[in-house]
């Protein structure tokens, strides 16, 4: 099929400087098949993976409908909205969003701000209420913006809806729903649409809130795994950190992402590699939003070579360079091992993912590869693969004490908050100091552990329930 250039496209000049900045020649086919319908200016449900060049092909023809088009006025007593939205369901994928229209988009003087939660909620809020031109929100933060009026979405111009099946995913349907009612009408801007998969629930918010949509699908399997090599190793889970040692001894200088099912998987595996020599970090979803940002800026810039990473945490995590994936666990959901190997070989760079096979979850590898519809190449490691590398376990986190437990205190040996701490022992009384109340042991008559005397309102207490029956 003869490859579609960007200059052969109705795209302005301001648009085409900006992808030749970004060194884009040839369109993607997700591009080729999208950017002649959604520039004539009708909606567009594109199916597609993540990795195929979908954001650019949004990006294109949201600067080209804001150029080619002025503003609108808003209503009488009606506040200034912004002219563009997408919508994204993770923090990472709307940064990742913004980074590439602010090269995509250098040469058109728009005014972007990018809204997500975790960060300063003010310093958004003013940027919104100074005047924007483009949006690129996660639902919550957006949602609560427009609620207090901040700004409209009346007058939007161009709404982008980005991996709509994950928004689904994440429990954000309801979310969803609510920020395209408060939209301007259906028929009044241009929708775009992209999902990996274009379901019954997808195609069924098409119909409601876009205005006759052309689908355009591309093979999922042939957009994600055409030029990633894939190798598969079985590995007892005790030889796995063993075997992950030599491979990146073996793929030195490489920048590699690796996936862990778990967040504390994941920590112990920096813990581990950190004390073998090796310059890594981690996020997760625990992972507070500036640290996960500190983190990822790192990887990016080439500070850290390896970044370990769990399925929550990497929804739309696009750094250029990944040469190599490594899955130390293989993931439960067939959809997952896709997006994880589609964090290499993007954009027709070539890519290696590795996934260690442990008993621990090779339950689900038939699931993976039926999902695929080919089998993941089996390579049996070789005795000198496997490293023995510094083997020190992650110090355990100690427990904070729980406030008001008088009871879970331990006050000696035995475990905290069990039953055998307090065995063979009279626990002492809480002093004033300890919360202004005195609490006796059983069976220990009239007079506390500690030798004192109840007070007079202690033993008034402590007859009352007997004087009930009585009265009754």
């Amino acid at each position: 099929m003869e490859q579609i250039t960007f200059d052969s496209l109705p795209i302005p000049e301001p648009v085409l400087n900006g992808i030749r900045d970004a060194d884009f020649k040839y369109c993607t086919p997700i591009q080729a098949a999208t950017l002649p319908i959604s520039l004539a200016g009708k909606d567009v449900a594109g199916q597609a993976q993540t990795g195929t060049g979908k954001t650019a092909a949004f990006l294109i023809t949201l600067f080209t409908q804001l150029l080619n088009h002025p503003r609108r006025k808003p209503a009488k007593g009606e506040p200034q909205g912004p002219r563009a939205l997408a919508i994204a369901p993770t923090r990472e994928l709307a940064r990742q969003i913004e980074k590439d229209a602010l090269l995509l988009g250098k040469h058109c003087d728009f005014k972007m701000v990018c809204v997500y939660g975790g960060v300063d909620y003010d310093k958004q809020r003013n940027q919104i209420k100074e005047g924007v031109d483009i949006i690129i929100a996660t639902p919550g933060r957006l949602i609560d913006y427009v609620k207090q009026r901040f700004f409209s979405l009346k007058q939007l111009e161009v709404l982008v809806v980005d991996e709509a099946d994950r928004l689904f995913d994440m429990g954000f349907i309801a979310d969803l729903r609510y920020i395209l009612r408060r939209a301007s009408p259906y028929d009044q801007r241009l929708t775009m649409l992209f999902s990996a998969t274009l379901n019954y629930r997808v195609m069924e918010l098409c119909y409601e809130h876009m205005n006759n949509p052309e689908k355009v699908s591309i093979e999922p399997e042939k957009a994600v795994v055409d030029d990633i090599t894939q190798v598969l190793y079985h590995v007892g889970y005790h030889e796995k950190f063993n075997l992950l040692l030599g491979l990146l001894k073996q793929e030195a200088g490489k920048k590699v992402l690796i996936f862990c099912n778990t967040k504390a998987t994941s920590e112990r595996l920096e813990f581990k590699l950190q004390k073998n020599g090796y310059n890594v970090g981690h996020i997760s979803g625990d992972l507070h939003q500036r640290a996960r940002i500190r983190v990822l800026e790192k990887f990016t810039a080439g500070d850290l070579d390896i970044l370990i990473a769990t399925d929550v945490a990497s929804r739309g995590l696009h750094v250029d360079d990944i040469t190599h994936v490594i899955n130390y666990d293989l993931p439960q959901d067939p959809e997952d091992y896709v997006h994880r190997i589609g964090r290499t070989a993007r954009a027709g760079a070539k890519g290696t993912a590795i996934t260690l096979c442990c008993e621990n979850y090779a339950v689900h590898l038939d699931r993976v590869e039926e999902y695929l519809k080919h089998k993941i190449p089996v390579v049996w490691p070789e005795d000198e693969l496997f490293v023995q590398g510094v083997h020190v376990e992650m110090p355990k986190r100690k427990r904070p004490p729980r406030s008001g437990g008088g009871e879970h205190r331990s006050g000696g040996r035995g475990k905290p908050g069990s039953r055998s701490s307090g065995r063979g022992r009279t626990r002492p009384p809480r002093s004033d100091a300890d919360g202004g109340r005195s609490v006796s042991s059983s069976g220990s008559g009239g007079s506390n552990a500690s030798g004192a005397t109840p007070s007079s309102s202690s033993r008034r207490r402590r007859r009352r329930p007997a004087k009930k029956p009585a009265a009754g």
